[in-house]
């Protein structure tokens, strides 16, 4: 065993999710003594954290992998692109080891092997804080209540990468949220690969925290968080029956009016398709109630465009869909033939590429005229918001309405707060995706 401190680099690629997975691996390389550092030149050996989603997202992975062998050449490989190892190794047969995604013990003995742990470390005295290792900043973090997923949706190979749910206990969440409060953290995102599952495949178990019994089941969950003082947004919720149970918690004031929901089309004939659970005819009659429980509820989604099969009617129906829902944050990406996904083996009529680029971007025009005017009408609202960063121009903070790094911004002209503040604006000025607020 060496007596210098053992330096380990290391790049988080992909979703929040992955996010949770890199923190838990450095998490323990520091309480095993090592160091992380942030250079190629300063690391013994670097570890790449995948995603394998879609084809831009293997490719920017496969990028990112070559970029560090070029600058180090000692890399392991972990994540969701792991789990086909030989597309990895075809491209950069130099990896030292390629592990799939929340495989932590594999990546830390893979790490072992090629730098082993310092042999008089203490990790009672080489302290980590009790919240772990974040990437996020100090004042919101990620709180990962599940793994997998038990939907087949036809465009997805999230089941294939990181399996069936599996639910963490309750117990550990809170007891998570509870460390991460009491470290400074404002904000807690809920995530998952499906939060409104979390609990089926333990049939909602009852557990307990600080002696309380607690169902694992969504609404005993946000119940709990929402006794910690912070702000709680829920991530990546399919609308089954038993999200409404939650939206009173948001109208008292007990859990962010959020709500991210993968809608990814509206047509019956695509959505049917897609294999997509939980979606029908009544998803706009649910909205509409929901907004009439919550009249501040924000609504966040995704779409595609150009999924096998897609005739012009079926986009124009998503179009007309989009007005009548009225949805605050939407994003769209292009359908890619993932390898491996089963809609690449329904027999449907390829969409052409020119003909998918143009429905995306009418999409994006329609869709923008819609949250601008969503933002148009806060003008004039006083409203909390969460600093996230400040420079000599002023402060860049979020909304409710706002999750870090995927919605927009409120821009403050002051430089006289701080980062993890949270300070009363009002908004005075409005685009398609930011604000601009003054302070009260």
């Amino acid at each position: 065993m060496s007596t210098a401190t053992p330096k380990v680099g290391f790049v988080s690629l992909g979703c929040p999710k992955a996010t949770v997975d890199s923190e838990r691996i450095l998490t323990q390389l520091r309480m095993e003594g090592y160091e992380i550092v942030p250079t190629y030149q300063d690391a013994d050996v670097v570890v790449v954290n995948t995603c394998g989603f879609i084809d831009s997202a293997k490719a920017e992975s496969l990028d990112a992998i070559g970029e560090a062998l070029a600058e180090n050449g000692k890399v392991i490989v972990t994540g969701c692109m792991g789990v086909a190892e030989d597309s990895i190794r075809n491209v950069h047969p130099s990896v030292l080891a390629v592990t799939g995604p929340q495989q932590y013990e594999q990546v830390v003995n893979a790490v072992h092997e090629v730098i082993p742990p310092k042999a008089e470390h203490n990790p009672l005295i080489d302290l980590v804080p009790p919240q772990g290792i974040k990437l996020t900043p100090r004042h919101y973090a990620y709180l990962k209540i599940s793994e997998g997923c038990n939907h087949s949706c036809s465009f997805c190979i999230i089941p294939s990468m990181r399996g069936k749910l599996v639910s963490r206990p309750v117990g550990d969440v809170l007891s998570e949220a509870e460390r991460l409060v009491k470290a400074g953290v404002k904000e807690l995102l809920v995530i998952s690969q499906d939060t409104s599952a979390y609990g089926v495949d333990m049939k909602y178990k009852l557990d307990f925290w600080n002696g309380q019994p607690v169902k694992t089941r969504m609404l005993e969950l946000c119940e709990a968080l929402s006794s910690m003082g912070v702000w709680v947004r829920l991530h990546y919720v399919y609308p089954y029956p038993n999200v409404d149970d939650v939206i009173p918690l948001m109208a008292a004031g007990k859990l962010l009016p959020y709500l991210d929901i993968p809608f990814q089309h509206a047509s019956p004939k695509v959505l049917k398709s897609m294999k997509r659970p939980a979606f029908e005819d009544k998803t706009l009659a649910r909205i509409k109630k929901w907004r009439e429980i919550c009249p501040e509820l924000t609504i966040r989604s995704t779409f595609i465009v150009g999924f096998p099969g897609e005739t012009e009617e079926d986009f124009q129906y998503l179009l007309d869909w989009l007005t009548e829902a009225q949805l605050d944050r939407v994003g769209c990406f292009q359908y890619s033939p993932v390898e491996g996904a089963p809609a690449n083996d329904l027999g449907l009529e390829v969409v052409p590429d020119d003909v998918k680029q143009d429905r995306w971007e009418r999409f994006m025009v329609h869709q923008q005229a819609i949250s601008s005017a969503r933002l148009q009408a806060k003008i004039g609202l006083e409203m909390d918001v969460l600093v996230d960063e400040v420079d000599a121009e002023g402060a860049v903070a979020r909304s409710w309405a706002d999750a870090p790094e995927i919605d927009g911004s409120v821009f403050i002209d002051s430089p006289d707060v701080k980062p993890g503040d949270k300070v009363r604006v009002r908004i005075v000025d409005a685009d398609e995706y930011d604000m601009w607020g003054e302070l009260v």
